[in-house]
C-alpha cells in the first residue's frame, strides 16, 4: 500500500500546474488559452515576464524532484522510484486538477532526472544548453536533450529500470513536441528571444 501511495502522491503533485497557478495569482489569462496555449514557463515568460516564468519553472521542476526524493527515503526499490517519477511527469502532462490539459514536460522531466541521477540530469541539461546555443531553438534543444537522456542514465546508473523509465519520459517529451517538430521541418519555428511555443 505504501508503494501505491507513493505513485499516487507523485501523480497528484505532478498534476499541480505551476503555470496556471502563477497566472491566476497574477490575475492573468489561462496560459492554455493565451499565448502559445502551452501551460509552461516559456508561455508564462511571454505573458507575464521573467519573474513569473522563473516561479513557474521552479514549481514545475520541484514537483518532479520532490515525489522521487520522498520515494528514495521510503524505499530502495528502483521500480517504485521509477514509477513515482513517471507518475509525477505524466501528472504534469495530464493534470487531474486542470482537465488533463498539461504542458510539454521539460522542466518536470528535468526535475525527475535530478532525483534519479544528478549526473544524468547534468549531461541532459548541458546537451540542452549546447543545442540551444548553437541553433537558438528551445524546442530542438529539448527534443535532442531528452532523446539523449536514456543513454546518459544507462551510462551513469547502469540500472535497466531507471533507464527504461527515462526512455519513456524521452518518448513522451518528444511526442509532446510533435507540433514543434513540424514547424522546425517547415522553417516556421520561432527562435529563442522571439515568440515561441516550446
Amino acid at each position: 500500500m505504501i508503494d501505491i501511495g507513493l505513485v499516487i502522491i507523485g501523480y497528484l503533485v505532478g498534476s499541480v500546474s505551476s503555470a496556471i497557478l502563477v497566472c491566476r495569482v497574477l490575475q492573468l489569462g489561462d496560459p492554455r488559452e493565451d499565448g502559445s496555449g502551452n501551460p509552461g514557463a516559456t508561455n508564462v515568460l511571454r505573458l507575464a515576464g521573467k519573474g513569473p516564468a522563473v516561479a513557474t519553472l521552479a514549481g514545475d521542476w520541484l514537483k518532479g524532484t520532490l515525489p522521487v526524493v520522498l520515494a528514495w527515503l521510503v524505499t530502495s526499490d528502483p521500480v517504485i522510484i521509477s514509477a513515482t517519477g513517471l507518475a509525477a511527469f505524466f501528472g504534469h502532462l495530464y493534470p487531474a486538477y486542470f482537465r488533463f490539459q498539461g504542458g510539454k514536460g521539460v522542466a518536470t522531466g528535468m526535475g525527475v532526472l535530478l532525483a534519479w541521477s544528478p549526473v544524468a540530469l547534468a549531461a541532459t541539461a548541458l546537451t540542452w544548453l549546447a543545442i540551444a546555443a548553437a541553433f537558438r531553438f528551445s524546442s530542438l534543444a529539448a527534443i535532442v536533450a531528452f532523446a539523449m537522456a536514456p543513454a546518459y542514465m544507462l551510462w551513469h546508473m547502469e540500472d535497466p529500470v531507471l533507464t527504461a523509465a527515462t526512455a519513456i519520459i524521452a518518448v513522451a517529451a518528444v511526442w509532446r513536441h510533435r507540433e514543434n517538430i513540424v514547424r522546425l521541418a517547415t522553417g516556421e519555428e520561432s527562435q529563442i528571444g522571439k515568440s515561441s511555443d516550446s
